[in-house]
């Protein structure tokens, strides 16, 4: 067992290589406790696309233990409540509650990673309710059109399909092909035991060894480094009243220090209502009621881009407003008054996101698996307060380039042609 202190951070790995982190609050009344697994769609083919996504819904369908009911019931019977997500990278079990309660809420979250049954009937209703979750996506423009973007700025990699998967897949899992991907990648090197709230590390680590036993040793696979390729714009057809459009390409991904900077230039673009697209867009030229940048990051690489939807006779207009404010803050320097808005906007969203546990857990957990340690606060706040001037018109010079970026339209006509 190796131990490690830092700040209000404890870090233990075990002997059997499961790590387990926890950030002790003495304030709070709860917790947020979270069993991560380093794997994701990413890790996934072309034949079993969509696996991760459908494992984390049949966790909670059922043990040699406890019915689908009874593992929600022995939750939210304490006033507590249970949880997963699964992301191109990583897949997450959650669970939040009372202190005097985490012992019980380990316990349910363990019984359903080691020993859910699988059973073939609900595995064929479960199929159906994800099926459902596929068409919601695809009768959603505005949910569709980032899957649509990220195919085509990531292809040729997997991180280019979609975290839910194709019908065809979801229709035909078995109880074999479950069993399999979770032998081949729910191992004690992918296992990471996170906490944030009113809770003892020791005694984590303590149900940890109790209670983690069936996590299994295997050999952990590598991912395929991104590598770019040229993208073409996409177009999707949908019988809607308004257009929706992303205008944008790649950028650094966690792996890279610059990333802070493209996480600096998407919110000047497009963060807030003072933000250049809003204002530009919005409030000057009344177009656009949605609209705002992103940045979706993975290891190795990140997407970017600006989403709006507007009306037809308005999209062309809105395209171009947006290409013109590409250009400028790639071609002028952006004032200090702006930059440091910008920056005391970053800084503020996520001081104020520490104040939830749950959103603490993930950022611990974010940082375990990316960077191999937990990043404090102050390193973050360090990185945005770093960003210079002459970073942001750097950046913007590769991040805007027109070479770098893709348009994605979903409307009922191809009005950019």
């Amino acid at each position: 067992m190796i131990g490690e202190i830092l700040n209000n951070y404890k870090i233990t790995k075990l002997s059997n290589g499961i790590r387990v982190a926890s950030e002790k609050i003495d304030h709070v009344n709860s917790f947020s406790l979270g069993f991560w697994i380093n794997v994701g769609s990413r890790d996934e083919i072309l034949k079993n696309n969509g696996i991760s996504h459908f494992l984390e819904h049949m966790f909670f369908k059922g043990t040699k233990k406890r019915s689908a009911k009874r593992i929600s019931e022995d939750i939210e019977s304490l006033g507590g409540y249970l949880n997963a997500f699964t992301s191109k990278e990583h897949t997450c079990f959650y669970g939040r509650g009372m202190k005097k309660y985490l012992e019980k809420t380990f316990i349910v979250l363990s019984d359903m990673i080691q020993d859910s049954i699988f059973d073939e009937k609900e595995l064929k209703k479960e199929a159906k309710v994800v099926i459902d979750e596929l068409h919601d996506i695809e009768d959603s423009p505005e949910e569709l059109i980032f899957d649509k973007f990220e195919t085509a700025i990531f292809k040729g990699n997997t991180l280019s399909m979609p975290i839910i998967g194709t019908e065809n897949n979801v229709s035909n899992f078995s109880r074999d092909d479950l069993k399999n991907y979770i032998s081949k990648n729910y191992n004690v090197n992918n296992f990471y035991v996170i906490a944030s709230g009113n809770i003892d590390h020791d005694t984590l680590v303590k149900y940890t060894e109790k209670y983690l036993t069936g996590i299994k040793t295997s050999e952990n696979k590598k991912r395929k480094i991104f590598k770019k390729n040229l993208t073409k714009d996409n177009y999707t057809y949908k019988d809607i009243n308004q257009s929706h459009l992303i205008i944008g390409g790649t950028t650094f991904g966690y792996n890279n220090i610059d990333r802070a900077a493209s996480n600096v230039i998407s919110n000047i673009l497009g963060e807030g209502s003072s933000s250049r697209l809003f204002q530009s867009l919005r409030e000057k030229n009344g177009i656009a009621y949605q609209i705002n940048t992103f940045m979706n990051s993975f290891y190795d690489i990140s997407s970017f881009g600006v989403y709006l939807s507007t009306n037809e006779m308005s999209l062309k207009r809105a395209r171009d407003i947006v290409l013109k404010e590409f250009e400028k803050i790639q071609t002028k320097e952006i004032s200090s008054k702006e930059l440091k808005r910008t920056k005391e906007y970053i800084k503020g969203h996520i001081q104020m996101s520490m104040e939830s546990t749950s959103n603490r857990m993930m950022r611990m957990g974010h940082s375990l698996l990316y960077f191999n340690k937990i990043k404090t606060l102050e390193e973050s706040m360090a990185e945005i307060d770093a960003i210079t001037a002459e970073d942001i018109l750097k950046h913007s010079k590769i991040l805007l380039n027109p070479n770098n970026v893709t348009s994605v339209l979903i409307s009922s006509n191809n009005l950019l042609n």
